[in-house]
């Protein structure tokens, strides 16, 4: 059996920001605050809980505010990526391709929602 939301892309998506996060992560103990970290670690991982969790849900509004939560979830990853950076913890490199995720991730949550609203119509 598979449940509907693994065949999202964006489920798939953030599955794979949440792994690349991980790494990162692991390679900054020592470098940066405890909190920071954990942060980080708990907001990528609220990407993709929420899209599942939306995905079970039988009214329209509850799962319209899951994705909500997902894609705040995906704007607070923002500024903890922009810290990072700032820092000089992560190359450029790194920083652009999780900023680009990021990015996307936000499109494609957005469009969730506004699928949804459709089917309110």
């Amino acid at each position: 059996m598979t449940f509907s939301f693994e065949r999202l892309k964006v489920y798939k998506r953030s599955l794979e920001l949440v792994e690349k996060i991980e790494e990162l992560c692991k390679s900054l103990k020592g470098k940066l605050d405890f909190e920071y970290i954990d942060q980080l670690k708990r907001t990528v991982l609220s990407i993709p809980l929420n899209i599942a969790e939306a995905n079970g849900r039988w009214h329209k509004n509850d799962r319209k505010q899951f994705y909500y939560v997902s894609r705040g979830s995906v704007f607070e990853c923002v500024p903890l990526l922009h810290i990072i950076y700032r820092k000089g913890l992560i190359d450029e490199r790194m920083y652009n391709e999780l900023y680009s995720t990021l990015e996307e991730l936000s499109k494609m949550i957005s469009g969730l929602i506004q699928s949804t609203e459709k089917l309110e119509r």
